[in-house]
């Protein structure tokens, strides 16, 4: 069996969907389904068991969650980078994994984790290394906390633990997500409800709308993912990103393009955002193709087409 938290979300419920197609229908999904709109994410899928985030954390605090899976991956978080309540934040992203993770080590299961590029907040270099971070929010923090915490036990560690740095994921099965949607989807329903898509006025030396992200789609999250979680040995924190940054502008370019019809407005940045907005991101994949990841990264056009085919 897998466990896969975070299972009616974005990237989980992606996940669990490449495991039924594989086959796998013996999963464990762990979710919060307090914003009931989640539970579409799972109305195609099989999985074998439901367990709400509350009484999983409680039974891994109590030693009574006796299960033997093949591999957890782990997506539980609270993923708001507006966020402000830093306790409610590092009690969901920090200690629900830390549970987690001691419960792992001790059955010697195989844990994926997702991390955050958010980690590395105004830096331009993203090898995923200490002096290359400096979260500029408390979500980033969270994340980066967790990271120090897995690397203070790397040495003894015996089963395999990743972390995976997600850069900018998009995809299908990310409606429920407000405000903290990619991009693409904010784009998208900027255009069908006003025909106008609006990005940031020049930041930092970017020109208009000319910030630049490493989007990645949701399908090359799941075969990382499933590249980790197959049983083999493999231990610390890559980056999954496509090494290549794209424009906002080509996001919004594309859309528009598909839609036949629409346009860019550009306004002026925020100044709620001002030193807490990372203008570039561009994964360094070295850490990943080093542990024998070799498949391509599906281009930022043909991710769009295939969300939008699904939408």
């Amino acid at each position: 069996m897998f466990i896969v938290t975070g299972g009616a979300g974005f990237v989980g419920s992606n996940l669990v969907r490449e495991l039924n197609r594989r086959g796998h229908t013996d999963i464990l999904v762990v979710d919060n389904l307090a914003r009931a709109e989640k539970a579409r994410n799972l109305a195609d899928l099989t999985l074998s068991d439901y367990m709400d985030k509350r009484e999983f954390r409680a039974r891994l605090d109590a030693g009574t969650l006796d299960l033997r899976p093949e591999a957890v991956f782990h997506n539980g978080a609270c993923s708001d980078t507006m966020e402000t309540d830093g306790r409610y934040m590092m009690e969901n992203n920090y200690g629900d994994s830390k549970a987690l993770l001691h419960w792992c080590l001790a059955r010697k299961t195989p844990l994926v984790y997702a991390s955050s590029a958010a980690t590395y907040g105004a830096s331009t270099d993203f090898e995923p290394v200490p002096a290359n971070e400096g979260p500029l929010n408390v979500y980033g923090y969270s994340k980066l906390a967790f990271d120090q915490h897995v690397r203070s036990l790397m040495a003894a560690i015996q089963s395999p633990v990743v972390g995976l740095r997600y850069f900018n994921v998009f995809g299908p099965r990310e409606g429920h997500k407000g405000r903290m949607m990619s991009v693409l989807h904010q784009l998208l329903r900027q255009l069908k409800e006003e025909g106008v898509c609006r990005l940031f006025e020049g930041t930092e030396g970017y020109g208009n709308g000319e910030q630049r992200r490493d989007f990645i789609f949701v399908g090359d999250i799941v075969a990382i993912n499933l590249h980790f979680g197959g049983g083999a040995m493999a231990k610390g924190i890559v980056n999954a990103g496509t090494g290549k940054a794209r424009s906002f502008n080509d996001i919004a370019k594309t859309l528009i393009a598909h839609l036949g019809q629409g346009r860019i407005e550009y306004i002026p940045f925020p100044d709620a955002l001002r030193g807490k907005y990372q203008s570039f991101t561009q994964a360094d994949v070295r850490s990943l193709r080093a542990t024998g990841y070799t498949a391509p990264f599906t281009e930022l056009e043909a991710g769009i087409t295939a969300t939008l085919a699904e939408i």
